[in-house]
């Protein structure tokens, strides 16, 4: 993903003269072909993460279009005030990069989990938040955002995720893609809303709930920031459960959006919803980035006992194994 994100900066410079790199202590060799061809617009500066956020803020003000990318935790964190008085207080079209989103780093350690990345950003005014889920889908959002107006914080995950979108999701900044819907012949309809990487294992979940003959909707919000809530509240009215996924923590990310809006928006209406994510703990484990997903509660098996016991629990369920026994109204 981090490849074809950095390839398609060097693809816009050839479209678009305003688009700028600039990197943050990183491989000398980065978007090479880019430095050769492009020198006055390829900077590659050292460890100064909080100068590079006014150093493209300096460049959108004179008309630039400034990519910057650097490690998730570093232009988040480090960067914040930077972020919050340099680029969205003047409404800048500078694009924000950060590599290793979520639990990437996982054997590094606490430092380096960009665990609340999502929250920190989606919190500053102007900012838009965006985490696609493959590759494929990396490549449309960057050509969507040459004419952005505004700040972008772009999360990008490990790579090498199998791909699951398509030329035919049609994909705009802002709008949730419709992942997945069954018609079941049973009235309980369950709606899966996620962001990033966690739209591929909510695409399996949704396979084996409707293996369940449950109704299921998939909504892939690689928007997080503005939230598509047109497309939320359409599917939210008719759910019995919502559920939320993210590689985030729960305070502040895609759940508490959805949350957060559909409260306003529904009120005593509003279904029961549950939220995966990380707790609100720093982590005590190393290891691989599956390894801390497992542990949190945030893969596929665990993800989807818990969704069937809160099935069982309130909608008088009895799922055994993966056949569902028996359905009827709790009342």
């Amino acid at each position: 993903m981090r490849k074809t994100c950095l390839n398609t900066i060097y693809e816009l410079a050839k479209q678009d003269e305003r688009v700028v790199f600039i990197g943050s202590d990183l491989s000398p060799g980065l978007l090479s072909n880019m430095k050769k061809e492009f020198p006055d617009r390829h900077y590659m500066e050292g460890v100064t993460e909080q100068n590079i956020i006014g150093m493209a803020a300096g460049l959108a003000m004179q008309g630039y279009i400034p990519y910057v990318n650097t490690i998730a935790t570093f232009i988040t964190r480090r960067c914040y005030e930077q972020n919050v008085v340099d680029l969205c207080l003047h409404d800048l079209p500078v694009r924000l990069i950060g590599n290793g989103g979520g639990l990437v780093y996982a054997p590094l350690g606490p430092t380096h989990l960009a665990i609340e990345d999502i929250t920190i950003m989606r919190a500053i005014p102007n900012m838009t938040v965006v985490s696609a889920c493959d590759a494929d889908e990396m490549r449309r959002l960057m050509w969507e955002t040459l004419d952005w107006p505004d700040p972008i914080y772009i999360r990008l995950a490990k790579g090498e995720d199998e791909i699951i979108s398509s030329d035919h999701h049609d994909f705009v900044i802002g709008k949730a893609i419709k992942m997945y819907q069954t018609t079941c012949t049973n009235d309980l309809n369950v709606l899966l809303i996620s962001t990033g990487i966690m739209t591929q294992a909510m695409l399996k979940i949704a396979g084996a709930l409707e293996a369940l003959s449950i109704d299921v909707t998939l909504l892939h919000c690689h928007t997080i920031k503005p939230l598509d809530e047109v497309a939320i509240l359409s599917h939210a009215k008719d759910a019995n459960l919502i559920v939320t996924a993210e590689e985030n923590i729960l305070i502040g990310g895609l759940g508490s959006a959805v949350t957060d809006y559909l409260t306003d928006a529904l009120g005593v209406k509003m279904p029961l919803i549950k939220r995966f994510g990380i707790p609100d703990r720093f982590s005590d484990k190393y290891g691989s980035q599956n390894q801390l997903l497992d542990y949190y509660g945030l893969s596929v098996n665990k993800m989807l006992a818990s969704i069937k016991e809160i099935l069982d629990k309130n909608f008088a369920l009895n799922l055994e194994g993966d056949e569902l026994v028996e359905l009827r109204a709790s009342g």
